[in-house]
């Protein structure tokens, strides 16, 4: 494979909104909250960014096409500013430009800010607008119904029967993962759903798509958050504790899953190829041994118990023997979620991707807000974001680490 970007960007600063229903907040309100936390956290001047990736996804109301309202809403005329969007990915997208710009030479020093202000645009999350979301004139006709929700059950009842599960112990398993994620997001200030779920509650809960329930979902919300990043060699001028970039990989499905007969319905293969690339760029060879802590995708908790097995951490068929054991719990060999997740932070599309990063980003530093989320000498962070359905789909994997 090529080079790759291992240890050739840093991040040293970084900023973060509280997510949530922020109706007294414009998007560009949030754009300055994040904004000016990264800088802040940096050190560093106005004058020292040298360009700018912002993404966003749905909402244009208020930030628009382009990058034109960011250069407008933070005072930096006359540098490149470009608007990046890539469905659920967006976020992980603009740290990936930045990433770029500083290692290629164009820039020493790059800002990247996700934003979404989802709620203002009515979006739930529900049919219509999801299928918009994936695109293209061949979805509509092969998947004229088809919803987020929807797919994502199917997926679920193909992994129980795959493997064995009867109803009841599949969603017990996805119940156990979406009740961790509520309990870490009760310890987090900036988490939009702070209050602990049981794991009898959440699978009692009403049916959204069966076997999903509402606390198998995430919700939706508003949120931002902000990244400054320069060149590995460069890092340690600006702070002693500068996070470096691993691995960034980005793999998009084609839709051939559902055209053929080979795919099991019971994975996301994007997810796999994009970790298989991303642990090569990191160098790492076992992440179950070497990975410390991970921010993964979960829009439904089907999706973030397949990601256990994609991720090459817990083996083909034996995710619920370590969602049982607490292997992904904040005590556990590899805290999943330790911010909350999407479960508790919501999905403001833009901004999720970085939030992730953030996460790992204040982890790594050992600089969290709440100490009872404070996971012990971390080395390595992994996010990961998927956009789409588990046929049709864009995954996106990060590594960052000290």
């Amino acid at each position: 494979m090529a080079e790759g970007i291992k240890n050739k960007a840093a991040i040293i600063g970084m900023g973060c909104t509280k997510f949530g229903e922020l109706w007294d907040k414009g998007a560009e309100d949030l754009m300055i909250d994040a904004y000016l936390e990264a800088m802040a956290d940096a050190g560093i001047e106005k004058k020292d960014i040298g360009a700018v990736w912002c993404g966003t996804h749905y909402e244009e109301v208020s930030v628009g096409k382009g990058g034109i309202t960011v250069a407008t809403t933070l005072k930096l005329p006359f540098i490149p500013v470009t608007r990046t969007e890539n469905f659920c990915t967006t976020g992980t997208e603009t740290l990936r430009g930045a990433v770029y710009g500083v290692v290629s030479g164009a820039c020493d020093i790059a800002l990247c800010i996700g934003v979404e202000k989802l709620k203002d645009t009515g979006y739930g999350g529900l049919p219509e607008n999801a299928n918009v979301s994936t695109g293209g004139t061949r979805d509509r006709l092969t998947g004229p119904n088809r919803t987020g929700p929807g797919s994502f059950a199917m997926m679920a009842v193909r992994y129980f029967n795959k493997y064995n599960l009867t109803p009841q112990e599949g969603k017990r398993a996805l119940a156990m993962i979406s009740s961790k994620s509520h309990h870490n997001g009760s310890l987090n200030p900036k988490a939009h759903l702070r209050k602990e779920v049981s794991v009898e509650a959440i699978m009692n809960a009403p049916i959204i798509a069966w076997p999903l329930g509402l606390f198998d979902c995430c919700g939706v919300s508003d949120g931002a958050a902000a990244a400054i990043v320069v060149r590995a060699d460069m890092a340690k001028n600006f702070r002693k504790d500068p996070v470096y970039v691993k691995a960034l990989q980005i793999a998009l499905s084609s839709g051939e899953e559902v055209m053929y007969t080979d795919w099991d319905g019971a994975h996301v293969e994007t997810t796999y190829r994009a970790a298989q690339q991303a642990y090569k760029e990191a160098g790492i060879t076992n992440p179950r041994e070497e990975l410390s802590m991970m921010e993964t995708h979960d829009c439904f908790s089907i999706n973030e118990l397949t990601q256990y097995e994609d991720l090459a951490i817990s083996p083909r068929g034996h995710a619920k023997d370590d969602i049982e054991a607490g292997f992904f719990n904040l005590d556990g060999k590899i805290p999943n979620q330790p911010s909350g997740g999407l479960k508790c932070f919501g999905h403001p599309i833009g901004a999720s991707g970085l939030r992730m990063v953030y996460e790992m980003y204040k982890q790594l530093q050992g600089k969290v807000d709440n100490p009872a989320r404070q996971i012990k000498n971390p080395k390595y962070g992994l996010t990961h974001n998927m956009g789409g359905v588990p046929n049709k789909n864009i995954v996106s994997v990060a590594i960052v680490g000290l």
